[in-house]
């Protein structure tokens, strides 16, 4: 596994009080992208969502050729497309595409569906869905790794000697990964198929509990399996918003933290991650207490990151904010700023050479400031005697 952690964020997204502006909300999350490609993060995710109204990107795939033709460098995921509620050929077709209109940068995320109101809509129970889930993603890594064809029906789709007719632009194919928050369902296929994870609030209290559960389940499906999982491709996603100062950081979230929390209390159907409290002081001592998010500075994000290495028993890939509305636009954007200029370069140590030319430099600045004056002083009076 490599010594330097990836750096990206996972984007529902999250628009809240549902009385927004669409269009601008979904040119503000383009907008985050392209922050986030200069800054020089690694990865962005993107959900898929029908219901609920926060959360107004409904196939993260369309979204990721929109964000691909304006960034440049940053790898761009479906964070996570709900596999039961579609065909996997046409997953595994479009990914195709995807692959080549992106130039290689796009990877695919895979989970059961976080919304039970969106899958209701499919007239798909709760109780079928993660068993779904393992069923469309082997029909779907048939298709990404074999030309063989496959028939297969099922009580939602039909294949009749089915196989893609475009090739991958990535080598054999793009990344794929599960999504898990508690269920072990993700790890499992993970370990299945020798794929990557994504362990979604794994700064919250019960994320941080099961995280080394997630990759011992992983490395025991695998086992099983014949496979083997990398944690290098393990995400790890966590609630955070940085400023200055504490105090401003604070003073930051009062502006969203109260309708983040009753959004996941009142409306969304995913009881893995609920709030306690009704008011913005009951969200931020649950937040802080619970050590379910970071509300500081750029030094509270590293000791997080670092806290979470110790947990994971091995270590991880990459680490993944979970994009939010908590502060207003110009404090999150100075959130993502203060994350890249500070948390993103001790973690990769980038700027190690430049502390130790700095640490140098300061060592002999005395020795050399002095030989500097008296060779200057020297000259000026080589010139003052007219010498040649």
């Amino acid at each position: 596994m490599s010594d330097r952690l990836r750096f990206g964020a996972f984007v529902p997204p999250h628009h809240l009080p549902v009385n927004y502006n669409p269009t601008y909300a979904l040119q503000r999350d383009t907008e985050l992208v392209q922050i986030m490609d200069n800054i020089g993060f690694d990865e962005a995710w993107f959900g898929e969502h029908h219901s609920g109204g926060a959360e107004p990107i409904g196939d993260p795939m369309m979204f990721i050729a929109h964000v691909a033709a304006q960034t440049k460098y940053i790898r761009l995921g479906t964070g996570v497309v709900s596999l039961p509620y579609h065909n996997p050929l046409w997953v595994a077709d479009r990914l195709a595409m995807l692959d080549h209109l992106t130039r290689g940068r796009v990877m695919l995320g895979l989970g059961p569906g976080a919304l039970a109101t969106d899958a209701a809509m499919l007239g798909i129970h709760p109780s079928e869905q993660r068993d779904a889930l393992e069923e469309d993603t082997a029909v779907l890594m048939h298709l990404l790794t074999s030309d063989e064809p496959i028939s297969i029906e099922t009580k939602r789709y039909k294949l009749v000697n089915a196989r893609l007719q475009l090739d991958f632009y990535q080598d054999p194919h793009p990344e794929v990964l599960a999504a898990a928050i508690v269920s072990p369902s993700g790890p499992r296929l993970a370990g299945q198929h020798g794929i990557g994870l994504i362990s979604i609030g794994a700064s919250m209290k019960a994320g941080v509990d099961v995280l080394a559960m997630h990759w011992d389940v992983a490395e025991a499906r695998a086992k099983e399996c014949n496979k083997t999982v990398d944690r290098d491709k393990w995400r790890l996603v966590g609630l955070m918003h940085i400023a200055d100062t504490k105090e401003q950081a604070l003073k930051d979230v009062a502006f969203g933290l109260r309708e983040f929390c009753d959004y996941l209390q009142h409306t969304t159907p995913t009881p893995q991650m609920v709030p306690t409290g009704s008011t913005v002081e009951d969200y931020i001592e649950w937040a802080m207490s619970t050590g379910s998010a970071v509300i500081g500075t750029y030094e509270d994000a590293i000791e997080q990151i670092e806290s979470l290495q110790d947990q994971s028993n091995g270590g991880f890939g990459a680490f993944l904010l979970f994009d939010h509305n908590w502060a207003n636009w110009n404090a999150k954007k100075h959130h993502y700023h203060l994350f890249g200029e500070f948390v993103i370069p001790h973690f990769k140590k980038t700027n190690r050479r430049l502390k130790s030319s700095e640490l140098y430099a300061r060592d002999v600045r005395d020795e050399l400031a002095k030989a500097q004056s008296d060779a200057i002083g020297a000259f000026a009076a080589k010139h003052a005697s007219g010498k040649k």
